[in-house]
C-alpha cells in the first residue's frame, strides 16, 4: 500500500475518532488491518464529551473527510424512510450548504479562466456564493444585456482531493477484491471505477453544459420539466454560466403549501420525468437531490419543475435498458418467474441456476408485500432485500446501472418527502407499458430499419467481391480462417508446458543416472555426488510445473 494511501487512511480513523464515530472502525472489516491504531490513539483515551448530536458529528465528519464522502452523505439525505429523523436533517445540510470558499478566490479563478477582468464578462458579479457543493460553488451575476445569470466555478484545488480520495478507494477495493469472500460479486475495483468516471467528468463544466443542451433539447415544449439556457460565450472547463432560475426548492415544502401547489401532481410529475429520461430518451439527469430541485409555480395547479446541476448524467446500453423495464413490468403483475428468467437471461445470476429455484426466492421476498397498498412499499426495501435472497445465488453487481438505482432511491425519497401517498408503481407502470408497446410498434421498426438502411446497403454492395476473393482463394488452396480464442492459447501454453518437463525430466534423470554410476565407478566422489543432488532437485522442482 503507498505511504500516501495508508496516511489517508489513517486521517480517516482520526477525523472518525474525533467526532465519536469510532463504532464505524470497529464494525468496518476493512479497517482491520489498522484497528490498533485505534486503540494507541490519545483521542481514544482522552475523548471529550460533546453537546453535538449524531447527525451533526456525522455530517461535520463527511465535510472534513472532502468531496467525495460528502457526495454520500448527499445520496443518502434523499433516503429519509431508511434513516433516522437526525441524521436525514443534518445530512440534507450537504446538499447546498457545503462550506464555500472565498469570493475573492471565485473571482480570481474566474479571471484566469477568462483571461481578462470579470467587469468585461458581467455588468455585476455577487461575490457571496448562492450556494456552495461539493465540488463547485455558484454566484448570482448580470450578463452585459441585462439577462440574470449564475456563474458555477469548480472549487480550487478539487481535483487534487478527489485523484488521492480515489487513490484511497482503489487501495480499499483491491484489499476487498483480495480478502472478502464475496468481492466476485460486488466487484468493487469496478464499482470504484466507474464512479471514477462520474465523478470526474464533473469537474469538466464544458461538459456539464453540453448534458445541461441535451436535457433542454429533450424536454423542449415539456410541461414537466425546464432547463436553464447555457451561454457557452461565458463557458470554459471550469467555469459554467447559466440562465438564473427563480424557484422554490423542493425541500421546501412549506413555502409549496403555502403557494398552493399541487404536492401530488408535483410529486408523480418527477416520477414521469424520471421514467421519461431514462426510458424514453435513454439520457436521464442523475444527481437528483433535493438541492438541485427547483419547482415554478406560475401556475400551482400545473407546478413545473427546473434542474440545476448536470455534472452527472447517465445512459443505458439498449440491453440492459429492456430488461430494467421488464423487471418492472413483471414486478407490477406479479409474475416472478419472469423476473427469475430475466435476471438469468441478462447475465446479472450466472447460467447455471435453476430457474425455479430464483424464482421461490424472488416470491419469497415480493409476496409479503404484494398484498399492501403500493404506498406503502419502498422500492429501495425492495432493492435491499431482493439482493439479499440473489447472494445465495452468487449475483454479480452490475456497475453500469449503479447511476440509475442510486437516481431512482433519489427520485423515490424525494417524491416521499414530498408527498407520503407517493404510489410509485402506479405513475411508472403506465408510462412503461406505453414505452415497450412502442418500441415493438411497426412504426418503431420500420424507424429502426430506415436507420440502418444505409448500413445493409453498403454491407450487400461489398459482399460480392468479398465472396469472388473468397471462392478464388479457395481454388488457389490459400483459403484459411485465423483462430485467435482463449482456448487455443491456452492449449499452446500447456504444450508448450509438457515440453519444458519433458526436457527438465531427461535432463535431470540423465544427471541423477550419471551420479549413480560416477559414485560406483569413479574416484573423486564429490562430482558424484553433485550430480546426484542436482538430478534430485531437478525431479522435485517438476511438481512445480
Amino acid at each position: 500500500m503507498r505511504p500516501r494511501v495508508l496516511s489517508r487512511l489513517l486521517q480517516i480513523q482520526r477525523v472518525l475518532v474525533r467526532h465519536r464515530l469510532d463504532g464505524i472502525i470497529r464494525a468496518t472489516h476493512l479497517f482491520r488491518p489498522l484497528r490498533f491504531t485505534f486503540y494507541l490513539s490519545p483521542a481514544t483515551w482522552f475523548r471529550r464529551s460533546s453537546e453535538a448530536t449524531r447527525g451533526e458529528r456525522l455530517r461535520l465528519a463527511l465535510e472534513e473527510l472532502g468531496p467525495i464522502f460528502m457526495k454520500f452523505g448527499q445520496m443518502m439525505s434523499t433516503r429519509r424512510d431508511l434513516l433516522p429523523r437526525d441524521i436525514a436533517d443534518e445530512l440534507e445540510k450537504l446538499q447546498d450548504r457545503v462550506p464555500p470558499f472565498s469570493g475573492a478566490e471565485a473571482r480570481r479563478i474566474a479571471e484566469v479562466a477568462y483571461q481578462r477582468p470579470i467587469a468585461e464578462m458581467f455588468a455585476t458579479f455577487d461575490e457571496q456564493p448562492l450556494a456552495a457543493a461539493t465540488i463547485a460553488q455558484v454566484h448570482a451575476a448580470t450578463l452585459p444585456n441585462g439577462q440574470e445569470v449564475v456563474v458555477k466555478i469548480v472549487r480550487p484545488g478539487i481535483r487534487a482531493l478527489i485523484e488521492r480520495d480515489l487513490e484511497v478507494l482503489y487501495a480499499l477495493a483491491n484489499l476487498a477484491q483480495r480478502y472478502w469472500s464475496d468481492a466476485h460479486r460486488l466487484r468493487p475495483v469496478e464499482l470504484v471505477r466507474e464512479y471514477q468516471k462520474t465523478i470526474l467528468d464533473e469537474l469538466d463544466l464544458m461538459r456539464e453544459a453540453a448534458n445541461a443542451a441535451q436535457l433542454k433539447r429533450n424536454f423542449t415544449g415539456s410541461h414537466l420539466l425546464y432547463v436553464p439556457e447555457v451561454y457557452w460565450d461565458h463557458c470554459r472547463k471550469n467555469v459554467m454560466v447559466m440562465e438564473r432560475v427563480r424557484g422554490v426548492l423542493i425541500s421546501d415544502t412549506a413555502e409549496l403549501q403555502r403557494r398552493g401547489a399541487n404536492i401530488q401532481r408535483l410529486a408523480e410529475n418527477g416520477v414521469e420525468i424520471f421514467f421519461t429520461q431514462a426510458f424514453r430518451h435513454n439520457f436521464f439527469h442523475a444527481d437528483m437531490h433535493p438541492g438541485n430541485i427547483f419547482v415554478l409555480l406560475d401556475d400551482p395547479q400545473q407546478p413545473r419543475y427546473a434542474a440545476v446541476d448536470f455534472g452527472i448524467v447517465g445512459t443505458l446500453d439498449p440491453r440492459d435498458q429492456h430488461y430494467l423495464a421488464e423487471n418492472f413490468l413483471a414486478f407490477f403483475e406479479r409474475d416472478y418467474r419472469r423476473i427469475a428468467q430475466l435476471h438469468i437471461d441478462s447475465g446479472w445470476i450466472p447460467s447455471h441456476v435453476r430457474v425455479d429455484e430464483l424464482e421461490s426466492a424472488v416470491r419469497t421476498v415480493c409476496e409479503p408485500i404484494a398484498n399492501k397498498p403500493l404506498r406503502e412499499i419502498s422500492f429501495g426495501q425492495v432493492l435491499i432485500s431482493l439482493f439479499e435472497a440473489a447472494q445465495r445465488f452468487d449475483a454479480q453487481m452490475q456497475p453500469q446501472l449503479m447511476l440509475i438505482q442510486k437516481t431512482l432511491l433519489q427520485i423515490e425519497g424525494v417524491g416521499r418527502q414530498l408527498y407520503p401517498d407517493l404510489d410509485l408503481w402506479k405513475t411508472a407502470q403506465p408510462l412503461l407499458r406505453q414505452w415497450m408497446n412502442e418500441r415493438w410498434s411497426l412504426r418503431a421498426i420500420a424507424k429502426d430499419v430506415r436507420k440502418h438502411l444505409p448500413d445493409m446497403v453498403q454491407a450487400l454492395q461489398q459482399l460480392p467481391p468479398l465472396l469472388e476473393n473468397a471462392i478464388q482463394r479457395a481454388h488457389d488452396g490459400r483459403f484459411s480462417v485465423p483462430v485467435t480464442t482463449k482456448d487455443v492459447e491456452k492449449l499452446r501454453l500447456e504444450i508448450r508446458r509438457d515440453g519444458r518437463r519433458r526436457d527438465i525430466a531427461l535432463l535431470t534423470a540423465t544427471c541423477a543416472l550419471g551420479g549413480i554410476i560416477w559414485l560406483l565407478a569413479g574416484t573423486p566422489a564429490w562430482p558424484g555426488y553433485a550430480l546426484l543432488v542436482g538430478g534430485v532437485i531437478g525431479l522435485l522442482s517438476l511438481r512445480r510445473l
